[in-house]
């Protein structure tokens, strides 16, 4: 049973890496999530089930005021559903956590404030600018840049400021930057104290610029572009990033890939990109879901026999195939004496997961590949070919070309996604996204009737040359191709395109 009522959940600056373990379970917790346009989206998939509804996000949308986000927590609370609110960086730095926490706890509502990064801590992994040092700084001051309106006077003493002995770090300052820096420099902040301007820390599109104090207001004008979320820390410290510095030299840093891959199978090749640096946006291409009919999967399990080859084209046919042999009771004693070819290294590994060894596992990871090991041996031998409801007939053709008697076993569907999320089309079309990661044939003809032409304002990187094929047929250049056809093969061909290798 859940003792809070609402928790109130710090996201952390921006990657969705960085919330913590107490955040994720206080989300898969929530009925609804409020969250504001600082928090990462992404965190949303931890409370998959819940409502989510987005409080403002900074010249998108209108930003709700804080008695609006109040009366909205207190309403579904008073509905009986859990309340996770999501603020970005930390709840109880500069983010009004004590206004929703008074009202809370007015209300007899039961919460739990749950911690997150800040921006300021944030940049000294992100940024390369550790915000203490033993020898040029023992102390930070986080100070806000944006206080609130009503105030007759400023509660900053400027002329304390300008003397602290350690770095400052200045949250929300951009539409202030004038006031805050003009009152640093008239207290008698030196012109020249050195500088560091950071906006969305911890994302693959980071920006930072090093400068002094008094250059600061030039660089967050509008024309600038260089807009919120933005810190700014001022000190010695900030002249360390070249030794410090880690993040932005990751190779594919700045890049923004969109993965295509099935709900549920994207997030192995995302995250390897993720870790090069790269920002990922997924969009499911196509739909994996078992047969409408379990019959040609229990006839097969009942007819397999010692001597048959049972030939697994994909992980997904292993997982519906040997799932399903579950359910009805078997387990893989049933495959006694059958020979077992699969694909692929990676099919191979989903096999060894069910404790099986595949027998048969060709050099190049592709269907002619293993139909060219198949085929010598295939006179009079019965192969059960276990796939998706379409695909290549490769080989089956190869294999009863040889005299085999083949047996197609669909064990899955494979269908195409019919409606693209609207934000990644605006963005693919807008030119904003590098690169779209194309990771199947039936995927490459899927994007095509998702995206159209719009797909050219990107470069595809291919996963092999019957995929390469595929795009090649919509009128399409193909910038990178996997020379190994895995999932770390298609990453691999991305890198060295963007460090010239090709």
């Amino acid at each position: 049973m859940n003792y809070a009522l609402v928790y109130l959940i710090g996201a952390g600056p921006g990657d969705p890496g960085l919330l913590t373990l107490r955040g994720a379970e206080c989300l898969r917790n929530a009925d609804v999530v409020l969250y504001d346009g600082l928090s990462n989206r992404a965190l949303l998939a931890h409370a998959a089930g819940a409502e989510h509804i987005c409080v403002g996000k900074h010249g998108q949308s209108r930003i709700w005021t804080q008695e609006e986000i109040i009366e909205e927590m207190l309403r579904h609370v008073r509905q009986g559903r859990v309340v996770a609110r999501l603020k970005g960086g930390d709840p109880a730095v500069f983010a009004r956590t004590a206004e929703e926490a008074e009202a809370l706890k007015a209300a007899a509502i039961p919460f739990e404030i749950v911690p997150g990064i800040t921006a300021a801590l944030a940049a000294g992994s992100y940024a390369g600018i550790p915000v203490t040092h033993r020898k040029l700084a023992s102390a930070v001051a986080l100070v806000t840049g944006h206080e609130e309106p009503g105030k007759s006077e400023s509660a900053l003493d400027w002329d304390a400021l300008a003397r602290f002995p350690g770095t400052l770090v200045i949250y929300m300052g951009v539409t202030t930057v004038e006031t805050w820096t003009g009152a640093l420099l008239a207290a008698g902040k030196p012109a020249d104290t050195p500088a560091a301007i950071v906006r969305r820390c911890s994302l693959s599109d980071q920006q930072r610029i090093h400068c002094r104090l008094d250059e600061i207001a030039s660089h967050l004008t509008p024309a600038s572009k260089f807009r919120p979320p933005v810190i700014v820390i001022l000190g010695p410290v900030t002249q360390l990033q070249a030794t410090f510095r880690w993040f932005e030299d990751r190779p594919l840093f700045g890049q923004r890939i969109l993965v295509a891959r099935p709900e549920g199978q994207a997030e192995s090749l995302a995250a390897e990109l993720r870790e090069q640096g790269a920002e990922v946006c997924l969009q499911p291409a196509i739909e994996i879901a078992p047969p409408e009919s379990w019959t040609a999967v229990d006839d097969a399990w009942g007819a397999i026999a010692a001597g048959d080859t049972l030939v697994f084209a994909s992980t997904n046919g292993v997982q519906f195939f040997l799932d399903r042999l579950a359910t009805l009771g078997g387990d893989g004693r049933r495959l006694a004496g059958v020979r077992i070819a699969a694909v692929g290294r990676r099919t191979a590994e989903a096999l060894q997961g069910y404790g099986l060894r595949a027998d048969i596992v060709p050099d190049r990871f592709d269907a002619d590949a293993l139909a060219a090991r198949l085929a010598p041996d295939a006179r009079e031998r019965r192969f059960w070919l276990v796939r998706a409801s379409r695909g290549r007939d490769t080989l089956d053709n190869a294999l009863n070309d040889a005299g085999g008697e083949v047996i197609r076993v669909v064990a899955y569907r494979n269908q195409d996604v019919t409606a693209a999320d609207p934000d990644t089309a605006a963005r693919l079309q807008a030119g904003e996204l590098d690169w779209v990661a194309v990771t199947s044939s039936a995927i490459a003809h899927s994007l095509v009737r998702l995206f159209g032409d719009d797909l050219k304002t990107a470069k595809l990187a291919s996963i092999s040359p019957i995929t390469s094929e595929a795009l090649r047929s919509h009128g399409l250049d193909v910038d990178a191709e996997a020379s190994e056809y895995t999932m770390d093969g298609l990453t691999q061909a991305i890198l060295e395109h963007c460090q010239g290798g090709s």
